[in-house]
């Protein structure tokens, strides 16, 4: 007959649970390193689609209007005046006129002049606020600033604007034409 050994334990040592405890650790700190980005590209795409929106309305508009663009900034002809316009998101960007944080969206149209007037064209490296959208008429997104990252520039055509706009990643800005 054979006999039992009372002393055989059955069991993890304590380095086999401290080992599957830091694999486990490492895991859940890639995951939350890598979800903040995640989330900061899923809320740049939903901006770029409501900019997009936004561009198929201001064509539309344009179409609408016999090409009269200065009109969406309050201008009431195209050469001299200085204006810019709130208008209400929820008409040109989306139903509920909010950036995907949640908040109001504020859209606002300019002429190149009000664009100018109001000292953003001067200050190339400024970044737009979160959920500000600025549409600028008789512009386009071939200027450059000191970062190399493109902003508004003039252009004379009378169906150009530009769309020039606050995203999370990377140069914090976003610029959009309609060429």
């Amino acid at each position: 007959m054979k006999k039992q050994n009372n002393n055989s334990k059955e069991g993890f040592t304590i380095i086999e649970v401290v080992l599957v405890l830091a694999i486990a650790g490492l895991i859940f700190l890639m995951v939350f390193i890598a979800l903040p980005a995640l989330q900061r590209s899923q809320r740049d795409t939903q901006r770029r689609n409501d900019y997009s929106m936004l561009s198929s309305a201001i064509t539309s508009y344009s179409t609408s209007n016999q090409g009269k663009l200065y009109r969406l900034a309050g201008a009431t002809n195209s050469v001299s005046e200085q204006v810019s316009k709130v208008l209400d998101a929820k008409t040109y960007i989306n139903e509920e006129g909010e950036d995907p944080n949640g908040k109001p969206y504020t859209l606002t149209a300019y002429t190149w002049k009000g664009w100018t007037q109001a000292g953003n064209a001067a200050d190339s490296a400024a970044v737009p606020a979160e959920s500000a959208v600025n549409v600028i008429v008789g512009a386009d997104c071939t200027g450059y600033d000191a970062r190399g990252y493109s902003i508004p520039k003039e252009n004379t055509s009378s169906r150009a604007f530009a769309i020039y706009g606050y995203i999370e990643s990377g140069s914090n800005t976003y610029c959009a034409d309609s060429q």
